[in-house]
C-alpha cells in the first residue's frame, strides 16, 4: 500500500533488469571460430553497454532521436573498435544477432508467472525498440506473461525523459503511485521514483546508490522478491 493506494501493476525496465545485456558477447565467445573473444568478451560486453546508455541520453539531450537498433549498433562498433576487432564483418553480425535474442536472467519467468497469478499486471517499459523488443520477449519465452510492452519509440525519446514514464500510467489508467516500477539501473529507478512510481532498484551489479535528486524506495538483488513486494510496497 501507498498511502491509500494499491499496487495495481509492476512495470519492468527491460535489458539488464530482465535481460542480460552480457549474453551476446559470452555466447558469442563459446562458439567455435569466434576465439579471439576469449580475452576480450567481457570488456566488449561492457563497452557495448555503456555507449548504448551515454548514446540513448546524448541523442535525447541533442533531440536527434534514433530508435535504440540504430544506437545498439552504433555501441557496438565503438566497442569492437576500443578493443581492436572492428575489421570482422561476421563477428559484428554474429554479436548483433545474439543480442536480438538475449538471455531472461534465471527467475525472470517465475517472477512474472507469479504476479499473475497474484492479479497484478505487469509490463515493460523500454528504450527497446518494439522489434527488438517481440524479439527478445519471445526467445526468453515471456511474452505471454506481460499484459503490454512499452516502447520510448510512442514518445521519440529516451529515458529518463519524463514523457517515457507517462506511458505507463497513460497505458493502465493509474496514478503514478499505483505503478511499482523495477530497473537494475539505478539512474532508471530513480528517475522513476521522481516521477511518482514506487520505484525499485534490482542492483545486480552492488553498484553505489546514484546522486540524483530521488532515491528508489526499495532495493533488491534480484527480482524474486518483487511479487511479495508488489503486495506491500508503499
Amino acid at each position: 500500500m501507498v498511502g491509500n493506494m494499491t499496487i495495481r501493476c509492476c512495470v519492468f525496465d527491460a535489458y539488464g533488469t530482465l535481460f542480460d545485456v552480457s549474453a551476446a558477447a559470452r555466447k558469442a565467445a563459446e562458439e567455435p571460430g569466434n576465439e579471439c573473444l576469449a580475452e576480450s568478451w567481457q570488456e566488449i560486453a561492457g563497452h557495448w553497454r555503456i555507449k548504448q546508455l551515454q548514446y540513448s541520453w546524448l541523442r535525447a539531450v541533442a533531440s536527434a532521436h534514433a530508435d535504440f537498433w540504430q544506437v545498439t549498433c552504433d555501441a557496438l562498433d565503438w566497442a569492437l573498435e576500443a578493443v581492436g576487432l572492428d575489421g570482422d564483418p561476421r563477428l559484428r553480425s554474429r554479436l548483433l544477432d545474439l543480442y536480438r535474442e538475449l538471455e531472461a536472467y534465471p527467475e525472470v519467468p517465475e517472477t512474472l508467472a507469479e504476479l499473475r497469478h497474484r492479479g497484478l499486471q505487469s509490463a515493460i517499459l523500454s528504450n527497446g525498440s518494439p522489434a527488438m523488443l517481440a524479439a527478445a520477449c519471445r526467445a526468453a519465452g515471456i511474452d505471454q506473461l506481460l499484459d503490454d510492452v512499452l516502447s520510448v519509440e510512442a514518445v521519440g525519446v529516451y529515458k529518463p525523459h519524463h514523457s517515457v514514464y507517462r506511458l505507463v500510467t497513460d497505458r493502465f489508467g493509474c496514478a503514478p503511485g499505483e505503478v511499482l516500477f523495477v530497473s537494475s539501473n539505478g539512474w532508471d529507478a530513480s528517475a522513476a521514483s521522481g516521477a511518482g512510481f514506487v520505484s525499485v532498484w534490482v542492483n545486480r551489479a552492488r553498484e553505489p546508490l546514484e546522486r540524483l535528486p530521488w532515491i528508489p524506495a526499495h532495493r533488491l538483488f534480484d527480482l524474486r522478491g518483487i511479487p511479495e513486494l508488489a503486495e506491500k510496497a508503499g
